[in-house]
Parts: C-alpha cells; structure tokens; sequence
C-alpha cells in the first residue's frame, strides 16, 4: 500500500482526500517507479472542482519524476535505480506508481527530481511552440501572452535563446506596473 491523494466528489480543496491504496506489479513493457517528486499544475483544480469532467475516485497528476524499483518482462530501455521523469494519465499524486515504459525520460543527473516533475509539461508545451508550431529563427519578434506563467517563462527565455525578441504581457504575482515586459 502507497498514500496517495485521491478526489471523490468535485470541490475545493476539501475534496482532496488522503488515502492508502494498492499498487501492483509491473506487467510486460511497464515499470513501477517510486516517486520523488510530482508535477503540480492549474488543471488539476478543474478537474479536481469539476470544471472539467472526469470519473471520480480520481488521483490527479499527470507527471512526476522518480526511481526505478522494478522493471516488467521485456522492458530493456531501463532498470532499476534509474531516475525519470515522465508525463502520463491522471495518477501522479501517489507515492508509487505502475506506468508504461514507453513514458519514461532519463532525468539527467544535473536536473533535481523537483525540476524535472515541475517542468516536464511546460518544457514540452515550450517546445511544441517554438519548434514545431512556428520554426522561431534568429531575428524574430513574438508576443507571449501569460509571459509570468511557468511556459511563458520557458518560452521567453528559450527563445531570446533563438535570438528572437520576446515582448511579453503578464504579471508576476505581487509586482505592480503594466504587466508588460521585454527579454532583450
């Protein structure tokens, strides 16, 4: 039995509920990785207040990082002990947790189990903007709204990277002025 962190009726933060529950063993092309840290993100409150429909007995989260305790039949890519990261279905909030091998990303030792939960989503939100939806190239000017928010940040910073200018609307809580900045 692991805790984990479950809602059965749609609320506030009432409707979190702290609770055992069972984990089994991997099957064939799955892991169970014990979890150091877990990605926490807005949309857990829409689902979590029923904003967005799900089926309760719900364990929110959809990223974590941690450590390989077992591996199933014929997973090869990785062993137990490693660190990962990974980005799933809802049922992160968990200390353990089975998932499908095919999820995993290495954690590279120079990023902490905290770092990687918290940015996984937002990384790959960044990347998915920056490279895929428009190729950003040196010399090029983008708006970003939201620029304070976790994937505003990586956007701004990542693509001053690039070369691009970055003018940015958003605030970061607690600070006065426009809401508008630039990264030069």
């Amino acid at each position: 039995m692991v805790t984990a962190v479950r809602v059965h009726t749609v609320g506030g933060p009432e409707a979190l509920v702290v609770e055992e529950v069972a984990v089994g063993q991997p099957g064939p092309g799955e892991v169970l990785v014990r979890h150091t840290a877990i990605g926490v993100n807005f949309i857990d409150t829409y689902f979590r207040s029923g904003l967005y429909k799900t089926q309760l007995r719900l364990t929110p989260g959809n990223e974590a990082a941690g450590v390989i305790e077992a591996v199933g039949e014929g997973v090869t890519e990785v062993k137990a002990g490693d660190r990962v990261v990974y980005m799933h279905s809802p049922g992160a909030y968990v200390q353990a947790r089975v998932v499908p091998a095919e999820k995993l990303i290495p954690l590279p030792d120079g990023i902490s189990d905290e770092v990687g939960a918290a940015v996984l989503l937002k990384g790959l939100t960044a990347q998915y903007l920056l490279r895929r939806t428009h190729q950003v190239e040196d010399g090029q000017t983008l708006l970003v709204h939201a620029a304070a928010g976790g994937v505003g940040l990586l956007l701004g910073q990542w693509a001053k990277h690039l070369g691009a200018t970055v003018i940015g609307n958003g605030r970061v809580a607690g600070q006065g002025g426009s809401g508008f900045a630039e990264w030069l």
